[in-house]
């Protein structure tokens, strides 16, 4: 295990109706007028806007609207938020939503206070300084809501690209399991691949004697398998919806990644997917995840049959571990296409005759040096083939 440094330090409120505390948790941590950020569509519908405003209200704290955010948020809706916030002396933002959303709302807390343009934190420069966040998500997925990272699609060039940094870690958070209960089946879906996502990145590493992260992980994905398909039959399963969000944030803040290297080039491969498409990111993940694994496998074949044999329960072949770490990645794969997600390019809504725009995108967009690292590092020529495998 590696020396590390791990500091996570939001405020959970976890449970029914807990949305109508917003105000008093927004008092809490210094908010004296608001940004409320969120999207549109089911926030509106069901009335959480509406309750969110009114414990606000009821708190006498002021706010300001920006509504309008999409999948994959996009750098326009974030420089307009900064130049609201600056304009209205906005001290505390409010996301309501889900990945997009928050993610949105820590570019935003981050460009309001800083001098230069926001998108020098997406080209690698580390967030220090913020407004404060808070969020009430309403969709298990991204593990935004504890976590410090953030993605944000530009949209000169389509590029899609992370910042980073604890300043953006959300104050308090918000998790109300029912708010998730009006999810279309394909949305609960993509939200369940991207968490099972999050723990495979961390689960491909490079450190040896990591037992504790290990377990930590394969748990959580035992639960996303027990979960996944519960929820998929009954969305009004609260405890389904329970488990699997409380497992959406502990997949993301990174208590089961320290001590160790970590991947991410699953979720590199697939955000040009999801920028150039404008596909669900989960969604992306499930076509992309089977390809990148069965690509890379023989980097470490035994990591890839113990996750087979622990999670997915195949039969350890000692005389070849590589038809274990086959069956494993194969299970991952049935697994996602059972709950709904798509098998292959043609069903993401990809093009073949894409393939060298998405990786030269990929590999040399935005300063990139023509490859992308973690347990493996793959060239434009490996990239090509991890696309093609997709087909």
């Amino acid at each position: 295990m590696q020396n590390f440094t791990f500091y996570s330090p939001t405020y959970f409120v976890f449970g029914k109706d807990t949305e109508n505390q917003a105000g008093e948790y927004v008092k809490k941590f210094g908010g004296s007028k608001v940004l409320i950020h969120y999207g549109g569509g089911s926030v509106v519908k069901w009335g959480l806007l509406d309750r969110v405003k009114a414990s606000l209200d009821k708190e006498s704290i002021p706010y300001v609207l920006l509504g309008g955010v999409k999948p994959n948020p996009r750098s326009g809706l974030v420089y307009e938020g900064i130049e609201l916030c600056k304009k209205e002396n906005v001290d505390f933002i409010l996301a309501v939503g889900g990945g997009s959303t928050i993610d949105s709302s820590k570019a935003i807390a981050a460009g309001t206070v800083y001098d230069g343009d926001f998108w020098d934190f997406y080209q690698g420069k580390t967030i220090t300084e913020a407004l404060p966040v808070g969020t009430i998500l309403t969709i298990a997925a991204a593990g935004s809501e504890g976590s410090p990272d953030s993605v944000i699609t530009k949209e000169d060039g389509m590029i899609k690209r992370g910042a980073s940094g604890d300043a953006i870690r959300p104050k308090f958070s918000i998790l109300n399991p029912a708010l998730t209960q009006t999810l279309p089946a394909y949305q609960s879906a993509a939200g369940i691949t991207d968490i099972m996502a999050h723990l495979y990145e961390r689960y491909l590493t490079n450190t040896a004697e990591v037992e504790v992260t290990d377990r930590l992980i394969e748990a959580l994905l035992l639960t996303m398998k027990h979960e996944g398909p519960r929820v998929i039959e009954d969305p009004n399963n609260y405890e389904a919806r329970a488990n699997i969000m409380w497992a959406g944030m502990m997949a993301h803040n990174n208590s089961c990644g320290v001590g160790r290297t970590q991947d991410w080039n699953s979720h590199n491969i697939e955000h040009e997917l999801s920028a150039l498409y404008d596909c669900a990111h989960g969604a992306g993940l499930a076509v992309t995840m089977p390809a990148v694994f069965t690509y890379v496998m023989k980097h470490d074949v035994m990591r890839f049959a113990q996750v087979a044999t622990r999670v997915w329960g195949c039969q350890m072949d000692f005389t070849n571990p590589e038809v274990t770490a086959k069956a494993g990645i194969e299970a991952l794969r049935n697994f996602l296409i059972s709950i709904g997600m798509p098998k292959n390019f043609e069903e993401l809504g990809a093009k073949k005759e894409d393939i060298p725009k998405l990786v030269d995108v990929l590999c040399n967009g935005d300063g990139r040096p023509g490859s992308i690292s973690g347990f493996v590092t793959l060239s434009e020529d490996d990239c090509t083939k991890i696309y093609e495998l997709m087909i």
